[in-house]
């Protein structure tokens, strides 16, 4: 999603800027979008590069830690006569959720932090535009918080069998 900063240019507002950690977008008010690919991996500043990793990464815990925790849910009958591995199963889900939480709440959180640090850098001049948040900047924390939180609830929920 091309949606992780936003430009508005004030001196041509018939156009609105988008970045996101593939691509950059330029949507035109008559409805033309056009999106390019960044040019290259090394090209890109540090935390684009490792905020692809990383939301790569949490992905993929995510998947992985549904795979662990369902056969550990109630109305499974997967492990029903082997209460203990249900509960190791869910511990581990609720683990690896709540890694995939972190995993995905800190590549969202640099990549903000540097757009508030660049957004009020004193050397660069008033007239000039400034990136802002996006609408995956949001969509990433909750994402987040509530991996994190399904994490929590997961262990919890194995302590109580």
């Amino acid at each position: 999603v091309p949606l992780w900063k936003s430009l508005n240019l004030d001196l041509n507002e018939l156009e609105v800027w988008t970045m996101g950690l593939w691509q950059v977008c330029i949507a035109r008010e008559e409805g033309a979008v056009e999106c390019r690919a960044h040019g290259s991996f090394l090209a890109l500043p540090p935390e684009l590069r490792v905020s692809r990793l990383l939301m790569c990464l949490s992905n993929g815990l995510g998947l992985l830690g549904c795979l662990l925790a369902a056969p550990g849910l109630e109305g499974w009958r997967a492990c029903e006569d082997k209460p203990g591995l249900k509960r190791r199963l869910l511990l581990a889900g609720g683990a690896v959720f709540g890694t995939a939480g972190m995993a995905r709440l800190a590549p969202v959180s640099w990549v903000a932090y540097n757009t508030v640090l660049d957004f009020w850098d004193d050397t660069i001049p008033d007239i000039v535009p400034r990136w802002e948040f996006g609408e995956a900047t949001f969509l990433g924390w909750f994402a987040g918080a509530f991996l994190a939180a399904s994490g929590l609830l997961l262990a919890c929920s194995a302590r109580s069998t």
